[in-house]
């Protein structure tokens, strides 16, 4: 298989967003609601995943503060956290875990410009060989730094509570199963799990949800 449709621009949601509105009316109906959804295209490259692995298990201001301080002593490369001490990391604000995984991210020597050409299933079989970078962080970058329409994230506890609500379930829906309904989405899943997240976000403001 090869790598297929990339999204570059709004125009390309739009263009996912139109199609899986017309194959469902539920899909359709939270469109309604949510409008227009953003591109939200990031870089590729090394300093993403590393910045994945400093934002677990934290709340967003900490690793805002945590990966500022990685900027500051230009320890966001692979050649910077191996050269590093593990003082420096500490006093970076990385945790022990933390150390370990950023350094095996640098050691595993990933060849980012072939993952831009590497179907959608190498990719998420490459970067979860690395310690400390599971299924959904490897989803996400292949979602949004590279660009693939037809990634999901089924393992998102917003993407299963949105499909619950919008699909009226008694359950949030297991990673299994929403991997399953997410089929009826390609080769747009990447919009529809755009989609399913502005719609929790509409919902999550109408019901008070936590």
């Amino acid at each position: 298989m090869g790598v297929g449709r990339i999204i570059e621009t709004n125009e390309c949601v739009a263009e996912g967003a139109a199609w899986l509105a017309a194959r469902d009316t539920r899909l359709a109906a939270a469109l309604a609601l949510t409008g227009p959804l953003p591109l939200r295209r990031r870089p590729d490259g090394f300093d993403q995943l590393l910045s994945a692995i400093v934002s677990q298990q934290v709340s967003v201001a900490s690793a805002a503060a945590i990966w500022k301080r990685l900027e500051a002593a230009r320890l966001t490369g692979p050649r910077g956290i191996m050269a590093a001490g593990d003082e420096e990391l500490r006093g970076c604000g990385l945790s022990r875990q933390k150390i370990r995984y950023a350094r095996a991210l640098a050691a595993a020597g990933i060849d980012f410009a072939g993952l831009r050409i590497a179907p959608d299933g190498a990719v998420v079989a490459r970067l979860t060989e690395v310690p400390g970078i599971g299924a959904w962080t490897a989803e996400i970058y292949a979602m949004f730094s590279l660009g693939r329409a037809d990634v999901f994230a089924p393992g998102d506890l917003a993407l299963q509570e949105a499909a619950r609500l919008l699909f009226e379930l008694p359950d949030r829906p297991k990673e299994r199963v929403l991997r399953q309904m997410a089929e009826a989405w390609a080769p747009w899943r990447s919009v529809a799990a755009r989609l399913l997240w502005a719609y929790y976000r509409v919902a999550k403001d109408r019901e008070g949800i936590r």
